[in-house]
């Protein structure tokens, strides 16, 4: 199983980069961070000092979307790193939440989405595609890779990633939900005539290690109001108790009361203090390193390839210096 590590890119960028170093220095195989251009610093400028001063290190966005750049500049921005640094990039993309309505705009459409994962891996990859009804190739890019991995909750979305995403992105780690939204996934591969096994799966989720369970709570809580907008989202659309999406998903969000971006993914954010210790102690990592240790092992039995581990909350250090000497060596 892989590893990697989320972070927003809040100022200083100095500091991403350097929590970034000690991750690779921990065993840390890749290093994500949210891409909302209102609400944290551009993140493709910083993923160009991340991978400059790393070796292994693979960087992507978690997630990006097809709706705040074009589609070119997207696939020209991760070619132009992986020309000056190796193949070292990922494009993990979805619908758009923070970074879409923060600056006053739906989400994009699923139909969006699909066609954006193939022009920007086309583009990136040095193959023609069409733009805007145009056809484009980038010349310069030789011998590009840009692996494509789609966020998704909803039956739709899982069933997109499916037929077209190189790797399946779940923010969050209950296994009961992992194991169906990867078989979800896996059977829309194979419908499409794709090889289930050929997609990543990476689980995404705050990890907090602590013999405090109260603290380690309160300190990932956000995450469950984070995950509430999608999860509303699903309600809107399939409604309550609906067979096309779980109740152990959905039920939780019935007093939920809306969502303050300000506080986005942020310790102690007002907007998620409808979310039950149930919750969070199923969507996140919490405890000692034994119990960590046995949650990832249960993922991992479900085919989960990277666990990428949320970290913002107040032991960050701590947590990926634990996970480099206690975790991931078990894993090995």
């Amino acid at each position: 199983m892989d590893f990697g590590l989320v972070l927003q890119t809040d100022p200083p960028a100095s500091q991403v980069i350097s929590l970034m170093k000690r991750a690779e220095r921990n065993g840390f195989r890749y290093g994500w961070t949210f891409d909302s251009a209102v609400l944290w610093q551009e993140p493709f400028v910083i993923y160009s000092q991340i991978l400059a001063n790393t070796q292994r290190l693979h960087v992507g966005p978690m997630v990006t979307n097809p709706g705040t750049r074009t589609w070119e500049v997207t696939a020209s921005t991760f070619a132009t790193l992986n020309d000056m640094y190796g193949n070292r990039t990922v494009c993990g993309i979805g619908r758009g939440d923070s970074a879409m309505r923060v600056a006053g705009r739906a989400p994009n459409t699923l139909a969006r989405l699909g066609d954006a994962i193939e022009v920007i891996r086309d583009l990136a990859e040095g193959r023609e595609a069409s733009v805007d009804g145009n056809p484009v190739r980038i010349p310069w890019i030789k011998d590009g890779k840009l692996p494509v991995w789609m966020a998704a909750y909803g039956p739709k979305a899982l069933a997109l990633a499916g037929q077209k995403a190189d790797g399946f992105i779940l923010q969050l780690a209950d296994p009961y939900l992992t194991e169906w939204m990867v078989k979800a996934v896996r059977q829309a591969a194979v419908e499409a005539g794709r090889d289930p096994s050929a997609i990543t799966i990476c689980v995404a989720a705050p990890a907090y290690v602590s013999e405090d369970l109260a603290h380690a709570r309160d300190q990932c809580r956000w995450f469950g109001g984070m995950v509430g907008n999608h999860v509303a989202d699903l309600v809107s659309r399939y409604g309550e108790h609906s067979s096309m999406v779980p109740d152990e998903l959905t039920e939780y969000v019935k007093s939920r009361q809306g969502y303050d971006y300000s506080h986005h993914g942020r310790t102690g954010n007002p907007s998620a203090d409808f979310v039950p210790d149930e919750i969070v102690d199923r969507f996140c990592l919490l405890g000692p390193p034994e119990a960590h240790i046995e949650k990832l092992r249960a993922l991992q039995a479900l085919g989960v390839d990277q666990f990428a581990l949320y970290n913002m909350h107040d032991a960050r250090e701590a947590t990926i210096d634990v996970y480099g000497s206690e975790i991931i060596p078990m894993f090995r």
